[in-house]
């Protein structure tokens, strides 16, 4: 069973998400929280798998409140899916380099949404938006090559690097690259050591912030 929580400012929309997810039979809506302000408090007393959270609320936001939840419990911390209206929304990308684990559109068709909750539940991320290129290339920009943790990669690494940033799944990658699936994820575990990084929508954004794809 999938436990989310939903933090949107609209009831309407809120109300809507919850009959929708509430209609699966692996996942249970365990919160409903209007605004980020006690963030912290609903994960402790519900402890939510997965947390749908509007990016643009007033008050606390959608970025200070997924900034603030990964300070507060690291690698612990719930996923969190970015709820936006715009799909090109540096907001939302700002979320992702806090911690988050995706973005998906409001308007996004339900299955695919249910799809993204799986999906990022398990571990995965959400960056396949049509806008993400655009996204990331409007937000990068604090430096065109990589800095000397790259040098730590061997050449593989490297290559593995690129292709998860462009989006090829492990299977994929493991095809590309003529390999079995569990080795192309010990590389991608070695290459988020070696480049301190969090998940692989983190990777993502160190590949498109340093010009590698």
């Amino acid at each position: 069973m999938i436990r989310v929580a939903l933090v949107d400012d609209q009831p309407l929309f809120r109300g809507g998400i919850a009959m929708i997810l509430a209609s699966q039979s692996d996942i249970e809506v365990v919160a409903q929280e209007s605004s980020a302000h006690d963030l912290l408090d609903m994960v402790r007393d519900a402890a939510p798998d997965v947390i749908l959270m509007d990016v643009r609320m007033p008050g606390v936001d959608g970025i200070t409140a997924t900034a603030g939840l990964i300070a507060a419990h690291g690698d612990r911390s719930p996923k969190v899916l970015v709820l936006t209206t715009f799909d090109v929304d540096e907001a939302a990308a700002s979320a992702i380099e806090a911690g988050a684990s995706g973005f998906v559109l409001k308007d996004a068709q339900p299955e695919f949404l249910l799809a993204s909750i799986r999906a990022v539940a398990a571990g995965n991320q959400v960056v396949a938006a049509s806008a993400t290129r655009q996204l990331f290339e409007r937000h990068r920009a604090r430096q065109s090559s990589p800095g000397p943790e790259f040098e730590r990669l061997t050449p593989r690494e490297r290559e593995i690097l690129v292709r998860a940033a462009a989006g090829l799944s492990n299977a994929e990658i493991a095809d590309a690259e003529v390999l079995s699936e569990a080795t192309v994820k010990t590389h991608i575990s070695r290459i988020l050591a070696k480049l301190d990084l969090r998940d692989r929508v983190q990777l993502v954004v160190y590949a498109y912030e340093n010009g590698l794809v």
